[in-house]
């Protein structure tokens, strides 16, 4: 009887590369035990066991695993990526530490403001963001890459989309594909998207950092511009600084209350973390949760606290990502609204599954469903719209809420002409949109209308998704406001 193949990962040698990283994380855990190495997170001293701990757990659900089904992409590519940037970066700080047992020797690396000092600390973050990803993909060792959920629902469909089930791509491909949905210039501009992308340095895009990316620089439609904005352009922008190398830098402006400096957390990736001196002097830091950066600065610098970006005077104006741009309105007729009563549904509820709301747009014809129905019907080999049969040439995720009528002075005739635009029965098709920013203003600051005029829009970032019932018996329509935006949802991790 023929012996079963072995797995791609055993054919490159997996099991052995995976003993090989954990022992080079032991040495490097010993190398790190002088209490002088204590630092402040993220810390070598910790992240080095943890990780060992993880690989071995892979190693052991890899053994275990009877087959391997995933193809290029999927987890045997990326350990065979992760294992070999790991055995890098481990030697690079072992080159930094004292050899085990001859502790008189390079005893300068324990030293404050050692030449050593820096080159650890930018080696810890990047361990940090290795374990992290190393566990999201591999959660007690597992492999679940291909069923990552992407936090942004747009961003989840676009992987899904252009990557399929892969969770790592290498830098070349996958820049080719966000350039379909977002154009960048090559040159410097391009290498600059990659430094702040490729958090682990291996010349790859995970899924996972995927993630962590347009959770930092949401919303989607105008996701390279934010980050041009903020992390090109902003001067108080530092990527890779470790929570003590803030307040260091922070040390320089104890004088100047206002002054900031952001980063992306290294311990709670895809979340910003900033430091500022208050109005005593003291420096402080905080990780601001549920909230676009650009929204917790432009209220940071009207109360005062964000004004001296890394102690300048120019404060870079950042209001222009976070202007209200107008909707597309679709008119429901009395008629399909008593429909929707008497099947005990709602406009926003999708027709397939009848459990979820509606989450995305089928192009070019515009009928809207759920993504889980979608990709269902996908999978299935079936490449037409489930409603009209057009072929699906692309989708946009929206996401439903109840919206307040606006002033009539900021109504246009384009709004009047929308208006009648009618759905027919379950779905009718919707016009083009015109792409938008969707605003980021708090939700107190949008215009409110009188409740009983039950306006609906695909609704911009700032709010939450809603399902409120619908008043009925006090209208003769409801209008709805189209936008292409991504899920408002914005989970706190850690």
């Amino acid at each position: 009887m023929a012996a079963a193949a072995a797995p791609r990962g055993w054919q490159w040698g997996e099991p052995r590369a995976l003993s090989r990283a954990v022992k080079l994380l032991q040495r490097l855990e010993e190398q790190c035990r002088d209490p002088r190495m204590v630092t402040g997170p993220p810390s070598l001293r910790d992240l080095l066991p943890r990780t060992a701990q993880l690989l071995g757990e892979v190693a052991k659900a890899r053994r275990e695993a009877r087959e391997d089904p995933e193809g290029p992409g999927g987890a045997d590519d990326f350990l065979a990526i992760y294992l070999a940037n790991l055995e890098v970066k481990g030697r690079q700080v072992a080159e930094l530490l004292p050899p085990r047992g001859k502790k008189d020797v390079n005893q300068d690396v324990f030293r404050e403001g050692s030449r050593f000092r820096p080159p650890l600390a930018k080696l810890a973050p990047l361990f940090s963001h290795m374990h992290a990803e190393l566990s999201a993909l591999f959660p007690a060792g597992k492999y679940c890459g291909h069923l990552y959920q992407l936090t942004k629902g747009s961003a989840h469909i676009f992987w899904r989309q252009y990557c399929g089930v892969r969770c790592v791509l290498p830098w070349a491909e996958f820049q080719s594909l966000l350039c379909v949905c977002h154009p960048v210039e090559p040159g410097p501009t391009m290498q600059a998207l990659r430094s702040t992308l490729d958090l682990t340095c291996n010349g790859h895009v995970s899924v996972f950092e995927f993630d962590v990316f347009t959770r930092l620089f949401q919303p989607w439609p105008t996701l390279l511009r934010n980050w041009q904005l903020l992390a090109v352009n902003h001067p108080g922008y530092m990527a890779f600084l470790t929570y003590d190398e803030v307040q260091t830098r922070l040390q320089a402006y104890r004088d100047k209350p206002g002054s900031y400096i952001f980063r992306p957390s290294c311990t709670r990736l895809g979340q910003w973390a900033i430091g500022y001196v208050s109005s005593d002097g003291s420096i402080l830091q905080t990780i601001p949760l549920n909230k676009p950066l650009l929204q917790v600065l432009l209220k940071g610098q009207k109360d005062g606290i964000f004004l001296f970006p890394d102690g300048k005077k120019h404060n870079p104006d950042l209001t222009e990502l976070c202007r209200v741009e107008p909707y597309q309105r679709i008119q429901v007729s009395e008629e399909q609204l008593l429909l929707y009563q008497a099947m005990n549904s709602t406009f926003q509820l999708c027709k397939i599954c009848a459990e979820r709301d509606k989450d995305v747009r089928i192009k070019p014809c515009g009928h809207l469903l759920c993504s889980c129905c979608l990709a269902a019907w996908q999978d299935s080999d079936s490449q037409t719209c489930p409603f009209c049969r057009c072929e699906i040439k692309g989708r946009e995720a929206v996401s439903i809420c109840q919206a307040q009528e606006r002033p009539t002075e900021v109504r246009t005739a384009a709004d009047d002409s929308r208006n009648n635009c009618h759905q027919e029965a379950a779905e009718q098709k919707l016009g083009p949109v015109i792409p938008s920013a969707p605003s980021l203003l708090p939700e107190d600051q949008f215009p409110q209308g009188p409740q009983d005029k039950g306006w609906l829009t695909l609704a911009p970032l700032a709010l939450p998704r809603l399902r409120p019932p619908l008043p009925l018996p006090k209208m003769a329509s409801v209008l709805w406001e189209v936008t292409s935006r991504p899920r408002a949802r914005e989970e706190a991790t850690e």
